[in-house]
């Protein structure tokens, strides 16, 4: 009634309606509660995260970003905030084709792993393993590198053979990058790319201990399966690749630029791989800073002298 008052009469309105012109004006003068208008900033505000994080968080990310801003709600609120908005974060599945591997005798290394996640310090533990793009020339083969202490992902190559060659070509890249000391755990599952001589031989010139997941069971690398879950429903699965060029400079724009730099994450108690580092790094020369300042430490130098 309100939009169209200046063309028809309210009174007229009012009868078709079948509602009082005293409580036309009556709603339309009532002021607005605190709570529907704490809902309304709130709504605004978790649109522009939305938004700005590519439409891809759902109410859990984006409580816990509010939360960071010193924005006083709960979860439940700002996910009914979003259902009435019609605000849902975008993702899709779609079918994985299989890998069949033959009845041939393979020597696999040990899963030293067993599902523990939980690693000390960066360069410690990578995980590894290879996945599917579908392309309009034909499947695209991916294989990461990942550190499991901060879920980044330091090694990515990308080629139309799925060989030992693309695996060691991720690796590669992820030694550049960080130069791990020597006893690295290597951990992936019991591909073939992973049982090869020339892998093998390669771990064993740099120095890497190996580890394998359980046969056919694929939660002994759930990280990487998760990471090449969020890839897919994330960002994949929204684009239809006409080559495997522009499907590899998408992908490669979508992990280096947001997914390790700027994509929070719940592991990681809502921040990014590469802040989470960083904050690991600041905290680690703090310690050590204020070790050596400490009283004792002086003391304890002193007397070495002396003697």
């Amino acid at each position: 009634m309100k939009n169209h008052c200046l063309e028809f009469p309210i009174g007229k309105m009012a009868k078709v309606f079948k509602v009082s012109r005293a409580g036309y004006y009556r709603h339309i003068n009532k002021k607005q509660s605190l709570t529907k208008k704490k809902n309304s900033e709130l709504t605004f505000k978790i649109k522009s995260i939305f938004e700005h994080n590519r439409g891809l968080y759902g109410s859990p990310r984006i409580h816990a970003l509010l939360k960071k801003e010193g924005e006083p709600c709960s979860r439940k609120r700002v996910a009914r905030i979003m259902n009435e908005n019609n605000i849902f974060a975008k993702t899709k599945k779609r079918w994985k084709p299989g890998q069949k591997t033959g009845h041939r005798a393979i020597i696999t290394a040990p899963n030293l792993l067993n599902q523990n996640f939980a690693v000390s310090n960066i360069n410690r533990v990578w995980v590894l393993d290879i996945t599917y793009i579908n392309t309009s020339e034909g499947w695209l083969y991916l294989s990461a590198v990942l550190d499991l202490y901060s879920r980044k992902i330091v090694g990515l190559s990308m080629g139309s053979c799925m060989n030992t060659e693309l695996v060691l070509r991720s690796l590669k890249q992820a030694i550049n990058h960080r130069r791990p000391d020597n006893g690295l755990i290597l951990h992936s599952d019991r591909g073939a790319q992973y049982t090869s001589a020339e892998y093998k031989n390669f771990a064993k010139k740099n120095n890497f201990v190996l580890s394998m997941s359980a046969k056919g069971n694929c939660y002994d690398n759930a990280a990487m399966e998760s990471f090449f879950h969020t890839l897919k429903t994330e960002h994949v699965f929204f684009e239809k690749f006409k080559t495997r060029k522009e499907a590899i400079i998408s992908i490669f724009e979508y992990v280096e630029v947001f997914y390790n730099r700027h994509r929070i994450h719940s592991t990681l108690n809502f921040i990014s791989p590469q802040n989470f580092e960083l904050q690991q790094l600041i905290k680690s020369k703090n310690i050590k800073e204020s070790r050596l300042k400490s009283p004792c430490r002086r003391k304890r130098q002193k007397f070495v002298w002396a003697v």
